[in-house]
């Protein structure tokens, strides 16, 4: 197709797949309760009520564990700055509205749980914790202008989801708590789900619209940052997060971004105009760039940990 379609054209040409999506997911999601996820006979009050307040010899997580968590926690807590975007650049009618509405109440489950299980437990401070929450949710998210658009969102919202899926089931790992990593494991099942139904919208766009989609596409993945940016401490968590193997450069590249492009066939595609030919050349040699970074990255974390080693410094991941 050489002429460009406008988002409302593309939103109803797709409206068919997005419905038989939705039925797709409501056949296979499970439904789940934070509450039976929660170890509530570890609780006690807080000094408001009585008890005592939080203190960090009170906590059984390690940092790299209460790192992750937090950031995943507050990356969660942002949903109404995600539902907002979702619904803008999706629509909030037909099936596109019942999908957005289901994806946010699942969505919800997530920071309900996690916040539960960290209060409880006391697994970090929950003012500090408190604190960034209203920090991160008063500055939402603001995705640049030229990323408006059903393709660009849907884009971004795949490979999003892909890789939250890896960094709650990673963060479960470290956490040396089978209730925590239980916990996670069910979140990270979610966010599977929800990336198919992403990816498979996706892909429908490619078939519709080729070029508009893989310049999209590239746009996404050129660019790309988590969803938690901005959080306060979001460099040095996500620093340490990627020393220990919770998300890193190598993760992103071969378990989100090639996966998904590998399901979509874009290195093999012929249905592509000037245009996309252009944006799938600029992808792969934005990707041949990246599985350098990634050697380069390695390469300086081993040194890293083998000073830390060398100085003594334990290790607990």
């Amino acid at each position: 197709m050489t002429k460009d379609l406008t988002q409302l054209e593309i939103l109803t040409e797709l409206e068919p797949v997005a419905e038989e999506n939705l039925n797709r997911h409501l056949s296979m999601a499970k439904d789940w309760h934070p509450h039976d996820y929660v170890p509530w006979d570890e609780g006690r009050n807080f000094a408001a009520m009585g008890g005592q307040d939080w203190e960090p010899e009170q906590s059984k997580l390690n940092e790299v564990a209460k790192a992750a968590m937090i950031t995943n926690l507050l990356t969660e807590d942002n949903l109404p700055s995600y539902h907002r975007e979702i619904s803008e650049n999706f629509s909030s009618h037909g099936a596109w509205g019942s999908w957005v509405g289901r994806w946010t109440a699942e969505e919800n489950r997530h920071g309900i749980v996690m916040r539960d299980y960290l209060v409880v437990t006391r697994g970090v401070d929950p003012v500090a914790l408190e604190q960034a929450r209203m920090i991160h949710m008063t500055r939402g998210v603001h995705s640049p202008d030229a990323w408006s658009g059903f393709l660009v969102n849907v884009a971004y919202v795949t490979f999003q989801e892909l890789a939250t899926r890896v960094s709650h089931r990673n963060t479960g790992r470290v956490c040396d708590d089978p209730i925590a990593d239980r916990m996670l494991q069910r979140i990270a099942a979610d966010e599977n789900l929800h990336m198919i139904f992403y990816r498979n919208l996706c892909a429908a766009g490619l078939d519709l619209v080729p070029d508009q989609a893989m310049a999209a596409i590239t746009k996404i993945l050129t660019n790309f940052v988590m969803p938690g940016y901005g959080m306060p401490d979001f460099r040095r968590n996500g620093a340490l997060m990627a020393k220990h193997g919770i998300y890193d450069l190598r993760q992103h590249l071969e378990e989100v971004v090639q996966p998904v492009l590998k399901k979509w066939n874009v290195f093999d595609r012929n249905d592509f105009g000037p245009r996309g030919e252009r944006a799938r050349q600029e992808l792969g040699e934005f990707l041949e760039k990246l599985e350098k970074d990634v050697l380069k990255f390695e390469e300086q974390r081993d040194r890293l940990l083998a000073r830390e080693a060398a100085r003594g410094i334990m290790q607990t991941v």
